[in-house]
């Protein structure tokens, strides 16, 4: 038989066709990919549980197996020899019991946590985050700088007795006390906190960007306070960029980031810190028949593990030892 075809519509559907890991007890891998496939949190427009798996299908078109060559800088990056990658699937879902799901997906985490790996969560509502920071809480990362992409600050403490929905992570997040700063970027228009919520983030952990101010002072500036020890860990809304590039998302908002944006912030960060995980959120497929919101979530994801896993940064430094 000859070899095996690659093409985007041929083998089982793991993340960039990267090698599927069912024993999550022994992950031995530089990046580990896991699906959170929750979207209880979800106040409007569910769908995002299929987030998951259509940016798994888009990634068919970002699998190449001998790297990533990039041709502005005619260099390789994700060379498999050097970089490892495993996709764990997905958390275990629990039908009608959302706690029992977030505690699955914090236990999920701590166990990539405790293997070192980078890790990568493909959401899910935003609601996944709060449980994916707190899976790194025995991690030995005492100081977690979290830098958060969205057109909405969710920071709502509590909503009708709701103190784990879309609109609450940030907040469940900043009250966890290796959390030492959250940086939000392109926050606009109508959202998910009131003036309370803003006031209470300014004062506690919280720089706030709004989109209006990024355009005015750039990506540099926008992440200036960063602290030179922490280490960061990244969520993206994917209404964090605008709704004419990724209309499939249940809240999508115009006159956000673009693409560049984006991949620009990852990889000045990536730069200078050493990052230490991402989740992706907010995706959900059904609201855009094109598919064109998935292969965006892919590329930006393919082209962001390129930047941080860049020769040199601190995080592909520390896989050196």
């Amino acid at each position: 038989m000859s070899p095996k075809p690659q093409l985007p519509y041929v083998g089982i559907r793991t993340f960039m066709k990267r090698p599927y890991q069912a024993d999550w007890t022994t992950i031995d891998a530089d990046i580990a990919v896991l699906g959170a496939p929750f979207d209880y949190g979800t106040a409007v427009r569910p769908g995002a549980r299929f987030g998951p798996s259509a940016i798994r299908e888009a990634s068919q078109m970002h699998s190449a197996l001998n790297g990533h060559y990039d041709p502005d800088e005619d260099k390789v990056f994700l060379d498999p020899a050097e970089i490892r990658i495993v996709d764990l699937g997905d958390v275990p879902m629990i039908h009608f019991d959302a706690m029992q799901c977030i505690d699955n997906i914090r236990e999920a985490v701590e166990s990539v946590a405790a293997s070192g790996a980078f890790l990568l969560v493909l959401g899910g509502d935003h609601s996944v985050h709060a449980p994916c920071i707190e899976g790194f809480r025995a991690s030995g990362h005492n100081s977690i700088h979290i830098v958060h992409l969205d057109a909405h600050l969710d920071y709502v403490d509590e909503r009708m007795g709701v103190r784990y929905g879309q609109g609450n992570p940030l907040r469940r997040a900043a009250e966890l006390p290796f959390v030492s700063g959250i940086t939000h970027i392109g926050i606009r228009g109508v959202g998910s906190s009131g003036p309370d919520d803003f006031r209470d983030a300014r004062a506690t952990k919280s720089r706030i960007v709004t989109m209006k101010e990024f355009r005015r002072i750039g990506v540099q500036a926008a992440l200036a306070q960063i602290p030179e020890e922490a280490v960061v860990y990244f969520t993206v809304d994917i209404d964090g960029f605008d709704a004419s590039l990724v209309p499939g998302t249940g809240t999508p908002s115009y006159g956000g980031l673009t693409y560049d944006d984006g991949i620009e912030i990852v990889s000045q960060v990536a730069m200078t810190r050493r990052c230490i995980g991402m989740d992706f959120v907010e995706l959900a497929p059904v609201l855009d028949a094109s598919g064109a919101s998935a292969l965006f979530a892919s590329q930006f994801l393919t082209t962001s593990l390129c930047q941080i896993f860049r020769p040199g940064t601190p995080t592909w430094k520390a896989l050196q030892g």
